[in-house]
């Protein structure tokens, strides 16, 4: 699974409705300790993910304060999640590995997620 980098320019095309997976979207900013925590750990949450219906993208918020703004942040990282075009939730800040895992896959689409 790859991470994607979202920008004002795609973002219409990777949050579209047309997206049948959850869609977690990663607003970071540079200098941001907790953001670097999260970004090494990410390697091991993809893995963990591999074979659910999920994608994540990744949004600079300073590079992008449009979008940071449309999410209404009030701090980096924080991660949107959206289904289908919708917000579902937002989760801030990096709370660890077990607690950021448990909640994207709280919110996978129920024919995608993978069963015990």
């Amino acid at each position: 699974m790859n991470i994607q980098e979202l920008t004002p320019d795609n973002f219409d095309d990777l949050t579209s409705a047309e997206h049948t997976n959850l869609l977690v979207i990663d607003f970071y900013g540079p200098n941001c300790p907790n953001c670097e925590i999260f970004a090494a750990a990410a390697p091991s949450l993809l893995k963990e993910l591999e074979g659910d219906p999920v994608t994540i993208l990744k949004c600079d918020a300073y590079n992008h304060p449009e979008l940071a703004r449309k999410f209404a942040l009030f701090g980096v990282p924080t991660f949107i999640l959206m289904y289908k075009g919708k917000v579902l939730g937002k989760m801030s800040q990096y709370r660890g590995f077990d607690f950021w895992l448990s909640v994207v896959r709280e919110h996978l689409p129920e024919h995608g997620k993978k069963t015990p």
